[in-house]
């Protein structure tokens, strides 16, 4: 028998999320964080602190196991650093939704729909 691995768990308290919807509907749970990966926007880390009495730990995940809660339009061409880029992706602690039509735009759009969902 195959065991299914759970969603995320947390490495400071041992917290288990079964799915990602038990993830995102956890209010103890706080997008604070997004780490580009200009190679692989897949790859990208979106960090979230655990704010649970005792805790307190920052995990990060992958922005592969959130890709499917954004349906909208894509970019194929990177703007980062160009006119218009307003910079966002440089900054791991900026959250804001990015207006430039980049390939790295979507992404900042999970953000704003997890931001959303967890609080």
């Amino acid at each position: 028998m195959i065991e299914k691995k759970p969603f995320k768990k947390c490495p400071m308290c041992s917290t288990v999320w079964e799915t990602r919807e038990d993830f995102l509907s956890d209010d103890s749970l706080e997008i604070n964080g997004y780490g580009a990966d200009f190679r692989a926007l897949e790859k990208s880390l979106f960090y979230f602190t655990h704010k649970k009495e005792g805790c307190f730990s920052t995990m990060a995940i992958k922005a592969e196991k959130f890709l499917s809660l954004y349906s909208g339009r894509k970019y194929s061409e990177r703007r980062t650093g160009e006119e218009g880029c307003p910079g966002y992706c440089l900054d791991k602690k900026q959250l804001n939704r990015c207006d430039a039509f980049c390939e790295c735009a979507f992404n900042r759009e999970i953000i704003q729909i997890i931001k959303r969902r967890t609080s």
